[in-house]
């Protein structure tokens, strides 16, 4: 297990005021604090006029929490959570053209099926394949695709969720910004 300070990769959830400006807000203030986002997915929830951030950084225990408090000074954020220990289920989406004719698409679909991936486009000379899991999983799909050439790829940022009851970071979100703060390290 690695020591709180040497980095991880960290997974947070945000819940943000949905409107105009804040995800660029937010991405200036991981810019400014030199903080690489990994991986970034912004979505709506089931309440109107408000969406869920999920984003991966690598930081170490005393960097998350300084993301964490910078986060909360943001006017638009109402509550975050670093759901890094915590136990949660998170997946990835990831749609891959593999070059392929039909003297080799068979083989290609065989091999889909042991990733549970699956053809969503089939065209003469390529197929788009749809996978959904984790990043090892997708990583797993594509070294096995790469030999028959993969003329594109896009892949979604994480979404993550914590397991069992309501997440902290939904529980707080309408309570009264005093209550919600972290203190910064």
């Amino acid at each position: 297990m690695p020591s709180p300070q040497h980095p991880i990769l960290r997974t947070f959830v945000a819940y943000v005021e949905d409107r105009p400006g804040v995800l660029n807000r937010i991405a200036s203030l991981f810019r400014r604090r030199g903080y690489n986002i990994v991986s970034l997915n912004v979505g709506r929830t089931h309440e109107a006029g408000i969406s869920r951030m999920t984003f991966r950084v690598e930081a170490d225990e005393d960097t998350a929490r300084r993301i964490e408090a910078n986060l909360y000074k943001l006017v638009n954020v109402l509550s975050v959570e670093d759901i890094t220990d915590k136990p949660s289920v998170s997946r990835d989406l990831a749609l891959i053209k593999v070059s392929v004719g039909p003297d080799k698409r068979a083989e290609v679909l065989q091999l889909c099926e042991v990733f549970r991936a699956r053809a969503v486009d089939v065209g003469p000379r390529d197929l788009i394949v749809e996978i959904t899991g984790t990043q090892d999983k997708i990583d797993g799909l594509v070294a096995i695709l790469e030999p028959f050439g993969i003329a594109e790829m896009v892949q979604t940022g994480t979404v993550a969720m914590t397991r069992g009851p309501k997440g902290q970071a939904a529980t707080t979100m309408h309570q009264p910004p005093a209550l919600r703060g972290v203190d910064a390290a």
